[in-house]
């Protein structure tokens, strides 16, 4: 159902939520001035936590979100409809954290390094929350090359399949496979002292409602 653009706003906002990803964004292709935010509103919390999550930096993160946003509102038209409008989405965010960091020249560590930041850090205190821990992880996620700290970040932190990561960063999904255990083994001496993998369940958890609630 198309709507008049002198409708009134909740009418709009109707419209929208009762209408697909795909049809809103068709429905931007074809002039419709309310379709491109109805998307925005959906998607814009989760595209945050990928590109805070990715980034470690919440100024960088906005940024990034917002020239993700603004490059799917412009090329909407490049859109073929081989994958969901989500993992469209995902992609422009997670490329447009790349350029960042490559921008930025930041450089991994090296294994050698990992090493020596883990017996640095020993022992380590005990943590009072999940928050704590949340900001080892984020600052440990750094440390790794930026293929394998977005693999990681989807697989790991937002749940995703290695299959669906696949679609979101463009690659197989046998290098997925291997970016995340490459990123595994660099983490591994680091977090050691988070004992088990509950330990990031919790965490994604916890600051995924964070987020929500924020």
């Amino acid at each position: 159902m198309n709507l008049p653009p002198d409708s009134p706003p909740a009418a709009q906002q109707a419209a929208g939520s009762a209408s697909t990803d795909a049809d809103l964004l068709t429905r931007h292709i074809g002039g419709d001035p309310h379709a491109f935010s109805e998307i925005v509103r959906r998607h814009r919390d989760r595209m945050w936590a990928v590109a805070l999550r990715t980034l470690g930096d919440p100024d960088e993160a906005a940024d990034a979100v917002q020239d993700a946003f603004v490059s799917a509102y412009r090329k909407a038209d490049s859109f073929r409809g081989e994958a969901a409008v989500t993992t469209w989405l995902h992609r422009i965010v997670v490329n447009a954290c790349l350029d960042r960091m490559r921008r930025k020249s930041i450089r991994p560590v090296a294994d050698d390094e990992l090493v020596e930041a883990a017996e640095r850090d020993t022992p380590i205190p005990d943590h009072t929350g999940d928050r704590d821990v949340s900001m080892e992880v984020s600052a440990a996620l750094k440390l790794l090359p930026a293929d394998q700290r977005a693999a990681l970040v989807l697989v790991d932190m937002m749940g995703y399949s290695v299959e669906d990561a696949a679609q979101v960063l463009g690659v197989p999904t046998g290098t997925i496979k291997s970016r995340c255990a490459r990123g595994r083994a660099k983490l591994a001496p680091i977090l050691a002292h988070l004992r088990n993998r509950s330990d990031l369940t919790r965490v994604s958890s916890a600051k995924g409602a964070e987020l929500r609630d924020g």
